[in-house]
Formats: structure tokens, C-alpha cells, sequence
């Protein structure tokens, strides 16, 4: 199958599409910038990006939200015209990279005894929940408090299964898998920092590719984060890059 951003899910609802962009919105969590913001189904001209700026401030501000957020076209990069407007208005760019894999590929991990693997259920549920706020801290309490009200809305959700990752018996990582017909979507893959590049990422990853052996395995990767190096290492394929623009208000 042809993977594209179009098989990653939004967690947003469409509040105004017209031929230039797609309105995406989620008043259950303002605060999510992936959730509240505006994709570009064309490079918007200067003039145009300017007055798309101006409706999602206005829409934004009158729901209490500090941000607004664009994406341009998968595998399109800005003008120069546009980049420049960016950098003279403070505009954060980055891109995200587009990875899949069919779980076959996935290499082969040697199973540890210091690293265990399951599934979130009501027995376990309160662990996953405060381990998530404590990994989404980095991002502030509110967010943090905001994001555990969303897992706990996701457990509900037959659509997604929440795996928690055990060092030495103690909570140490965590990711959601977004399940859909032909793909299951590993998304907020996180391990705890003092943690990290022990294989606990990897195992969390081999348990969703044997949970789903039958569907391709997609996910997104920062594209200035070392992740992605990883990824291509495990064999993943690469499909593509998508700018993001984000302005953070400050008052």
C-alpha cells in the first residue's frame, strides 16, 4: 500500500475546509497544538498565508488558545518568500519524516530479563497514567494534567492499545498504537531519559510488531531528532517530510 501523511491519524475534528486548507480543531484539549491547527492542501501564497494567519489567531484567541499552527503540503518545502516571512516574524519551523515498516523486517531483539512488556489494563492502568504525566511534564503541568485525561479517554478506545515497559520491575516506558484496517500507528513512543539506549524502545516497538504482524507498521519522527536515525536502522522505509510552522503567544 501507498503510505502517505494522509494514514497518520489527527486527533481533531474539521471545523472549515475550502480549496487552500483543511481547519482542524479539538476543543477537548486546546492546549494540544497536533490537535488544533491548519494544513495547507497548496503552498499558500505570502498574502494568502498572511490572511490564514489572521482567521486562526481570531478563531484561536477566542477560544482562550496561546498558539497557532500550520502544516504545508507533504513533501513540499516553503518558498523563499514564505521562509523569509517566517524568520522575520518568529515562527519555529521544523518538518516531521514519515517512516513504515512491515513488522517481518523489524530486527531481532534479544529478550532481556530486566525489561518486561505488556499491555495497559485496568490492573495497570493507574501506573501507565502516572508514569505518561510524569514523561509529559517536559511540557509543562497543564499540558501534563490535559494529556492524562486524554490517555485515560484513549483506554476507552477499542480503536488504540497503550503498552507500558517495565526496567527492573519499575515503570520506564510507554507508547500508543492507533489501529486502523491495513496500519497500526505507533505514536508517543516515550522512555524515561535515564533509561534510554538500554532496548527498552526497541522491545516496546517488537511487541507491536508481533501484536500486529498482519498490518504495516507507520509512524512519525521528528526530523531534527535522533530518533529517526534509529528508525532507519530497524529497517524502516521513508516516505516523505511535512513542514510544520508554530507562533507561541506570549501574551
Amino acid at each position: 500500500m501507498k503510505i502517505t501523511f494522509e494514514n497518520i491519524d489527527i486527533m481533531g475534528h474539521i471545523v472549515n475546509e475550502n480549496n487552500l486548507y483543511k481547519h482542524f480543531h479539538y476543543p477537548e484539549m486546546l492546549i494540544r497544538h497536533d490537535s488544533n491547527f491548519i494544513k495547507f492542501k497548496r503552498m499558500p501564497t505570502l498574502t494568502e498565508f498572511e490572511e490564514t494567519v489572521d482567521y486562526l489567531t481570531g478563531f484561536h484567541k477566542s477560544k482562550g488558545q496561546n498558539h497557532i499552527k500550520f502544516y504545508l503540503p507533504e513533501n513540499k518545502k516553503p518558498s523563499t518568500e514564505l521562509s523569509i516571512h517566517f524568520k522575520e516574524n518568529e515562527y519555529e519551523i521544523g518538518f516531521l519524516e514519515l517512516y513504515s515498516i512491515e513488522p517481518n523486517l523489524f530486527p531481532h531483539i534479544e529478550k532481556s530479563p530486566d525489561i518486561e512488556i505488556e499491555s495497559v489494563t485496568e490492573k495497570n492502568l493507574e501506573t501507565f497514567l502516572s508514569l505518561k504525566y510524569e514523561q509529559d511534564l517536559k511540557f509543562g503541568e497543564a499540558f501534563a494534567k490535559h494529556k492524562r485525561k486524554l490517555s485515560k479517554r484513549l483506554f476507552d478506545d477499542s480503536g488504540v492499545m497503550q503498552i507500558i515497559a517495565y526496567y527492573k520491575g519499575e515503570p520506564a516506558g510507554s507508547v500508543d498504537v492507533i489501529i486502523k484496517k491495513e496500519t497500526a500507528e505507533i505514536d508517543s513512543l516515550d522512555v524515561n531519559e535515564s533509561l534510554r539506549r538500554i532496548g527498552i524502545g526497541s522491545r516496546l516497538q517488537k511487541f507491536v510488531m508481533e501484536a500486529f504482524h498482519d498490518k504495516t507498521i507507520i509512524l512519525v519522527a521528528d526530523g531534527e531528532d535522533t530518533a529517526r536515525e534509529m528508525y532507519r536502522k530497524q529497517n524502516y522505509k521513508y516516505h516523505g517530510f511535512n513542514y510544520e510552522i508554530l507562533k507561541i503567544f506570549n501574551d
